[in-house]
């Protein structure tokens, strides 16, 4: 499949009182044609800011992209001007944000806030902006979808609004969806609705999904490739089969720890991450995740390891990735 987005060396920092904080530190990925990727990490690692990066929505200042590249359909979006971002957001790219009423207008209706975007980008009337926004309802699954066009936010509830925002993110058609933690602040059985609503139009418009989340429980049933981020970096990236049954870096291992399991036949217990993320405003010289890890050595401390390929497709930036191989092979032959 061909490469739809592909992100070079990006850099992003906030100017604050303390001093900068570097955000995003040199990621590197790409996003093919239908592809959906997982964008896995505790909170504070850099993926919500990563792809505001990307759609250029990093308020400056106190933000800056200090650097890189995002080529989409041939095109540097970081060198563009504002009107051809514009033309680029909501349209070619569209993204769902975490809490649909901080995102939703208050004071216009639903109809009002769908159609906007169709009317601009796509050149529609209000009456077929109207029509096609019933469409947009009835496919994310709101029913009486035109009755409800002329109701306002609060009108809905949690799920209800997030379903909203995946209907105005849709409105265009867009070749690449970035949802952000969509499913956070909704009950389980919600999250599951959403997630197959996604799954399942994924299907039918043939986009690319990238998906932010802290929950590989969720990931697991719809990325087909996942980048795990922490401080900053991509410390690990390969497929989903891959990830789940060959992690390779201590943090993943340490997230795919803390996974309730209903498959275990004995009584496991959650393991967790000991101590907290680094300082990222005073950043370590060596690897992030060095006061944290139990494969550290003293070249972790001085060193900060590339993101280097291992495997068929999987990367890791670990100086010690086969000590963390060789240390799960012993804990899944114990347990046989």
């Amino acid at each position: 499949m061909a490469t739809l987005l592909e992100v070079k060396d990006l850099r992003t920092e906030f100017r604050t009182q303390d001093g900068i904080v570097h955000a995003v530190n040199g990621v590197t990925f790409s996003v093919d044609e239908g592809e959906t990727l997982g964008l896995v990490g505790e909170s504070g690692c850099g993926k919500s800011v990563s792809m505001l990066s990307v759609m250029r929505l990093i308020p400056i200042p106190p933000g800056r992209i200090a650097s890189g590249q995002v080529f989409f359909q041939g095109r540097d979006l970081l060198k563009v001007d504002d009107e051809e971002i514009r033309s680029v957001r909501g349209n070619k790219i569209a993204m769902v944000f975490q809490d649909p009423m901080t995102s939703l207008n208050p004071v216009l209706t639903i109809g009002t806030q769908i159609g906007e975007a169709l009317e601009l980008h796509l050149g529609m009337t209000k009456e077929q902006a109207r029509k096609r926004s019933i469409d947009l309802l009835k496919m994310v699954g709101i029913p009486e979808a035109e009755g409800r066009l002329d109701d306002y936010p609060h009108q809905f509830s949690g799920g209800m609004r997030q379903r909203v925002m995946i209907a105005m993110a849709l409105s265009c058609s867009p070749q690449l969806l970035i949802a952000d933690e969509p499913t956070t602040a909704l009950d389980v059985t919600i999250q599951a609705q959403i997630t197959d609503i996604v799954k399942r139009l994924k299907k039918e418009l043939g986009m690319a999904i990238i998906w932010i989340t802290h929950d590989l429980g969720v990931i697991a049933g719809l990325a087909d490739r996942i980048n795990v981020m922490y401080a900053g970096f991509v410390i690990e990236s390969a497929s989903n089969r891959e990830l789940f049954a060959n992690p390779l870096h201590p943090y993943t291992l340490g997230l795919l720890g803390s996974i309730p399991r209903l498959d275990e036949t004995h009584k496991a217990k959650l393991t967790p991450i000991e101590g907290l993320p680094p300082d990222l405003i005073d950043m370590p010289k060596g690897c992030p995740f060095y006061a944290r890890c139990r494969f550290r050595t003293e070249k972790c401390a001085n060193e900060n390891p590339p993101l280097g390929l291992v495997a068929v497709r999987h990367w890791v930036a670990c100086w010690n990735w086969q000590d963390v191989q060789k240390s799960r092979a012993a804990t899944t032959a114990s347990k046989q």
